[in-house]
């Protein structure tokens, strides 16, 4: 009897833990931004694309080629657009705030403004091949 109210104690609370870390995931995901929220404050304003152009060609072109120009598509960011659609804003905001080190991508939340990744955003929007 006590054999088997042992395995229904952890068996609780296995679930009981189990229930609690599901809770904390959506929590966390619940606080993530979405495309809905994730708005580029400079949005419209084209006069800050040649300054972008210039950040651009100042902190990323070293991996993403002079003027978003290169040859190796996982790195072109010209095909945001194509890529990601609707979701670019969101996708290039989470790579600037995360980074992607598994593929050599820094974090660059910390060292640059939001400011200047914005103005960089703006720039590359120019620059995105068609469909």
């Amino acid at each position: 009897m006590l054999r088997q109210d042992g395995r229904q104690l952890v068996a609780l609370v296995c679930g009981l833990v189990a229930a609690a870390l599901l809770v904390s995931w959506l929590g966390a995901r619940a606080a993530e931004p979405t495309a809905a929220t994730v708005a580029n404050p400079l949005e419209g304003r084209s006069d800050v694309a040649d300054e972008g152009r210039g950040l651009f060609n100042q902190y990323c072109s070293h991996c993403h080629g002079p003027n978003a120009i290169q040859g190796e598509r996982p790195r072109d960011l010209r095909r945001l657009k194509l890529r990601y659609g609707s979701e670019a804003t969101k996708v290039y905001q989470e790579t600037m705030s995360r980074g992607r080190p598994d593929k050599g991508m820094p974090v660059w939340k910390d060292v640059l403004s939001d400011d200047v990744l914005w103005r960089i955003f703006m720039y590359l929007q120019t620059v995105q091949t068609e469909p």
